[in-house]
């Protein structure tokens, strides 16, 4: 049986009706801080075998078409402090499990609804994905290299600006409730938002004139010559983020380049081409192992580039326990921790694997966990 690990949140019940991306990574964070999950399956939804997001959940599989099913869903909120709904909006509603109706069973459920556009708005029931959100949270525009925009992978909306705001404003509308307020929130919790959220820096260096348009052109997007990549003689990457005067000297210092006359002037952008291209030249003629033994012990700023393997092997995230080993593969490890120690890992249960267990704990008779299981769970 897959139980939710003691954190912060045990004693904390929380619904996960079954979506992609951000829900999953919301109640994967939520079970992995302490609450007890239980997601909801739904039949045809796609999956990544051995998806890490849906560890430490026990599930059950429902057809929430069935009126039967729907009355599990109002049985389980009836006991539980919180319900993620990753749904368009007004789908709820049409299943009769719309806030108003779930409140009136339990006035102080938190209700997180993560959608891309929100609940409101001329996009709110248009399809779309990470990359759309974040289409028009105005970062893509800064993302990818000079010719184009490019998305890093789904992570900035899907997960950043999703997931992760979802999480923490249950977290935050569950303090609340503990604090006494007769009412659980409704949470709108919409990607496009969370994405331009994410990239407030960015705004405000915009704002004060120390952000200019383009990509790879400004001090954090690659164009600075003291924080970007660098490939290395063996076509292995580092990557360079020395920003503090300090950091910058040492960089020189190891490359060689203190006396260079190109930089003189380090935070003029006309400079920085002629400057990427002088540490280009430099890292270009060893291979990667030369420079991270010559930075070793430095705060030159100096990395290597790892791939998701290398990772995992690094001596600094081994230490940590960075990641943990399943069968499945290597996974990233819960986090933030509570203590020295790593925080440990819940297990993957089998997708609807507890339903018969779930629907008994509810009162059901074998009959009728037949007959709303139809074969799927154990």
């Amino acid at each position: 049986m897959v139980r939710a690990m003691a954190g912060p949140l045990s004693g904390t019940r929380i619904i996960e009706l079954a979506g992609l991306g951000p829900g999953p990574f919301a109640g994967m964070m939520l079970a992995d801080h302490g609450a007890e999950v239980i997601r909801i399956e739904r039949a045809g939804l796609l999956s990544v075998p051995g998806d890490p997001l849906l560890r430490g959940r026990r599930s059950i599989m429902l057809d929430l078409k069935r009126e039967e099913a729907r009355a599990v869903v109002v049985k389980l909120v009836a006991g539980a402090d919180a319900l993620i709904d990753p749904f368009r909006p007004g789908k709820l509603e049409a299943l009769g499990l719309g806030p108003e109706a779930l409140h009136a069973v339990n006035p102080k459920l938190v209700i997180g609804r993560i959608t891309g556009w929100g609940q409101s708005g001329p996009l709110a029931d248009r399809a779309g994905h990470d990359i759309n959100y974040l289409a028009l949270s105005g970062l893509l525009s800064t993302l990818g290299p000079g010719d184009r925009p490019l998305p890093p992978a789904n992570l900035v909306a899907d997960y950043a600006g999703g997931g992760m705001m979802l999480a923490f404003a249950i977290a935050a509308a569950l303090r609340e409730v503990a604090a006494g307020a007769s009412e659980g929130r409704v949470i709108d919790c919409a990607m496009a938002e969370g994405a331009a959220l994410i990239g407030s820096l960015m705004f405000g260096m915009r704002n004060a004139g120390q952000w200019r348009e383009g990509r790879e052109a400004n001090l954090l997007d690659g164009g600075a010559p003291f924080y970007t990549t660098y490939p290395c003689a063996d076509g292995l990457f580092v990557a360079v983020g020395a920003i503090e005067p300090a950091f910058r000297a040492a960089l020189l210092g190891g490359l060689g380049l203190s006396e260079d006359a190109r930089f003189v002037s380090l935070f003029d952008p006309d400079d920085w081409p002629a400057q990427r291209a002088g540490i280009a030249e430099r890292f270009a003629a060893q291979p990667r192992a030369h420079w991270l033994a010559l930075f070793e012990g430095t705060d030159a700023c100096v990395s290597p580039v790892l791939g998701m393997d290398e990772a995992a092997e690094d001596a600094h995230m081994e230490a940590r326990g960075a990641f943990a080993r399943l069968e499945s593969g290597v996974v990233p490890a819960p986090a933030p921790r509570y203590g020295a120690e790593a925080e440990p890992i819940s297990a993957l249960g089998v997708p609807g694997g507890e339903g018969r267990a779930i629907l008994a704990e509810l009162g059901l008779g074998d009959d009728e966990i037949d007959d709303l299981l139809g074969g799927n769970g154990a």
